[in-house]
């Protein structure tokens, strides 16, 4: 075990990424750091990581600040509800902790959007607490290493290798041990074409013995993706206005803006979305023109949204928001993607 952990901590010291989080034992700024990349690619995580840093540099600045331009800040990374949480944790923290993060993953695990796996990469970073870290590039690794055949989306296999990745963890140094076996699993023991002949565990991995690491790990097959058909109405008044509405239901993008959305179980012709129950009034008579021929394919995890955009002009009623404002707005990358498109 000691032999396994040596060789992550000798690769680690020449092969790590020279990343700003990596730069500091700042609570704020690690807990920052794994908010941000969790489903997200550090490529495109490190300019948001950034700008969340130059916007609020302190966890009281992150605190003030309205949930609005926190999800403006946020647009384009998904899974909002980590924003929401994010700000949420930060209110906590400035609030009931005077600014000072907890110093041990059973307290810091109580705080919004933290689960065991950031509870421990805090923990053992910042405080040196000898708790494992297990996620997605440390299941890899351990289910090649040790060839673990146990799902790791089940309750047995997740607990299965979070003793095994305890047993694994080099107390005198858990924090750069924990960045170590993450960051070979990132950069070395790939998901796909790992570097298994010039691996420096390939003497003692099981699976690359067996000839099985394109079979590990294991993972149970997900739901069915569930299809959704989204109609959006882009008004436009004799202005030059127009509206977005926020959605504050408990569900995708809740707290981002949109425009007016009608949403069926398949999708709907100008003829039937004029006489739907949802269209505004102002709709009605107004002139329609589709933005485009196909139906945008936007996939979120286990859905996919069809969408429609459908430009209304010569509206007779007067809306609040302004094109040139528009931007200012946090709105969903589908609605982000046609803005860019769609210029006034």
């Amino acid at each position: 075990m000691k032999r396994f952990s040596n060789k992550l901590l000798g690769w680690y010291a020449q092969h790590k990424r020279p990343l700003p989080w990596r730069q500091t034992k700042d609570p704020y700024v690690i807990w920052l750091s794994e908010i941000i990349l969790q489903q997200t690619r550090v490529a495109q995580g490190l300019p948001y990581f950034e700008q969340f840093l130059n916007d609020f540099p302190s966890v009281h600045d992150l605190a003030q600040a309205s949930e609005d331009a926190v999800l403006k800040r946020w647009q384009g990374l998904g899974y909002y509800s980590r924003a929401r949480n994010l700000h949420k944790a930060a209110k906590l923290v400035s609030q009931t902790y005077n600014g000072n993060f907890p110093t041990t993953s059973q307290e810091l695990i109580k705080l919004p959007g933290i689960g065991p796996y950031t509870a421990s990469a805090i923990a053992s970073i910042c405080f040196e607490e000898v708790c494992a870290v297990v996620d997605g590039n440390v299941y890899r690794v351990l289910a090649r290493h040790f060839d673990i055949d146990t799902p790791i989306n089940q309750t047995t296999g997740i607990k299965i290798f979070q003793t095994l990745a305890q047993t694994l963890i080099n107390p005198k140094s858990p924090g750069t041990y924990n960045q170590s076996i993450m960051e070979f699993g990132a950069l070395h023991c790939t998901p796909k074409n790992p570097s298994c002949i010039t691996c420096p565990l390939s003497n003692s991995c099981l699976a690359f013995a067996h000839g099985r690491v394109a079979d590990r790990p294991i993972k149970i097959k997900a739901k069915p993706v569930k299809k959704r058909y989204f109609h959006y109405l882009i008004p436009i008044d004799n202005n030059n206005n127009t509206v977005l509405k926020k959605r504050d239901k408990n569900d995708i993008w809740k707290g981002l803006y949109e425009f007016p959305l009608i949403e069926a179980k398949n999708m709907l012709s100008v003829v039937a979305l004029k006489t739907h129950d949802d269209v505004p009034k102002w709709a009605k008579s107004a002139k329609w023109t589709k933005f485009q021929e196909e139906a945008v394919v936007h996939k979120l995890t286990h859905q996919a949204l069809y969408t429609y955009f459908y430009v209304i002009e010569n509206v007779n009623e007067a809306f609040p928001i302004s094109w040139a404002s528009i931007h200012d707005y946090a709105v969903p990358r589908l609605i982000e993607r046609f803005l860019d498109k769609f210029i006034r």
